[in-house]
């Protein structure tokens, strides 16, 4: 009779055997999940490479479950994910997937800037303190431990915005198809009616200046676990009051035109194969999208669109890394009224050292490249009785950058002219905060080609 003392020495003879033996052929057995208190086993399994009864080299095995963690991390359900194999026995083996879950409700204060971006607000309009909006987000992931999302929003202030999301990503058995819907109402007595020198002229009332209602059904597919689909169909309803239409007479094309409705039907591929995708380090990224408004008879606009950006991620060694950001953008319609404008300089979309700049119309470029050295990377125990919030990482990157860019004017448009049909340029250095629950803080002092330079603040990853 084989004693526990000889059974254990056996299966340690055929752990050092397979361990020396890197063709050696391994046979998952199970696969164990531990730690996941609200998320469903299947939500995790969906993205794991290895399936029970699956055979493969055990050279390969710690490449395949190192990308799978990243691929855990990437849903941004857990702050942390290990994964091992584990119990080694006659050519079959476990694997062990131990996550700590996030927290997953957090009703967010809003305290923000109206403006396109810190910069612009403290340059551009003085810091005024009257362009702050405040309110309150409720975001709650992880609905029904099915990596469904819930977002509630409440805003007042400069802007005045009610909306209701809610993400459905997984809807069949296989994981694959999903539903996102959303609804918005967006009040506005404060208002950009138009750009003097690539800066937005506001005016303010107590009148509605323009309010807009919109409600969007998504279908989703993702076929594997680097390709995502979606399509999208939305409404949107928009009103004007006679005093924008004073201001700005062809805000919709007409001085007596003050609705504006309009149907849009948009398809958007992604590839995402990005380490940690709140701050890339290594990998690459590619979105493609188009969309076209005006499906309906009675729409008042016609518009279709193209955009499409691929970002690539490389570890240098010792620390090293460089990035790189290529975007493009078309719109077939270059007759369209101001209110439609398409612009460089929205959310992400901007050359470095023309933060404070909105530079309108119908194509444009740019790319961004950076290099940096992660200086420092450490977690802090900082303890407590809330398991999600007792460990605090902190990493900080040392970073120089270079961009450029090109926007076509759009035709007859004199007040975009200064910064449009030419080479935009900009350089810099800075260094980026990387801390927990997906928050970037960037600090930079750009150059830009127009000779001019300043410090800029951003809460954002670069792309």
């Amino acid at each position: 009779m084989e004693t526990q003392a000889s059974s254990d020495s056996t299966r340690q003879r055929n752990r050092n055997r397979l361990t020396a033996d890197t063709s050696a052929l391994i046979t998952v057995n199970r696969i164990l999940i531990l730690g996941n208190k609200i998320t469903r086993d299947f939500i995790i399994q969906r993205e794991l490479t290895l399936k029970p009864g699956d055979t493969v080299r055990l050279q390969q095995i710690p490449l395949i479950l190192e990308k799978d963690k990243s691929k855990l991390l990437n849903t941004r359900l857990f702050n942390t994910v290990s994964m091992r194999m584990i119990d080694y026995e006659n050519g079959t083996a476990d694997i062990l997937v131990e996550v700590s879950e996030r927290w997953y409700t957090f009703p967010v204060p809003i305290l923000e800037l109206a403006d396109r971006n810190f910069n612009e607000w403290w340059q551009n309009y003085n810091h005024d303190l009257k362009r702050v909006n405040y309110g309150l987000k409720l975001y709650q992931y992880n609905v029904r431990g099915r990596n469904e999302t819930l977002l509630l929003t409440a805003k007042f202030g400069f802007t005045k915005i009610f909306r209701v999301s809610y993400r459905m990503p997984y809807l069949d058995k296989k994981r694959k198809q999903g539903l996102i819907f959303d609804f918005n109402y967006d009040e506005r007595n404060n208002i950009a009616y138009r750009t003097i020198d690539n800066i937005l002229t506001y005016a303010r009332a107590d009148e509605k200046f323009k309010v807009t209602r919109s409600a969007s059904i998504t279908y989703t597919y993702r076929n594997s676990f680097y390709h995502y689909h979606g399509f999208s169909l939305e409404t949107i309803k928009n009103q004007i009051s006679d005093s924008l239409v004073q201001l700005n007479p062809e805000y919709y094309g007409s001085n007596v035109i003050k609705t504006q409705n309009t149907t849009s039907l948009s398809y958007q591929y992604v590839y995402e194969k990005r380490d940690f995708i709140t701050y890339p380090l290594t990998g690459s990224y590619f979105s493609a999208s188009i969309r076209h408004q005006g499906i309906l008879k009675s729409d008042d606009l016609i518009k279709t669109d193209l955009s499409a950006g691929y970002s690539k991620y490389v570890h240098l060694g010792k620390k090293y890394y460089l990035s790189n950001y290529t975007n493009a953008y078309v719109s077939f319609q270059s007759h369209i009224p101001y209110g439609s404008y398409s612009a460089l300089g929205y959310n992400r979309q901007f050359v470095r050292g023309y933060e404070v700049y909105l530079i309108e119309g119908p194509q444009f470029f740019f790319n961004k490249t950076t290099f940096k050295k992660q200086l420092f990377s450490r977690t802090f125990d900082v303890g407590g009785s809330i398991e999600q919030f007792r460990e605090i990482p902190l990493a900080i990157y040392l970073k120089t950058y270079a961009d450029f860019g090109y926007v076509w004017n759009y035709p007859g448009y004199e007040a975009g002219r200064r910064l449009t049909d030419k080479l935009l340029n900009g350089v810099g250095a800075g260094l980026d905060f990387v801390t927990s629950h997906d928050a970037t803080v960037r600090l930079e002092y750009s150059f830009n080609g127009e000779g001019e330079n300043g410090f800029f603040f951003h809460l954002k990853k670069e792309f």
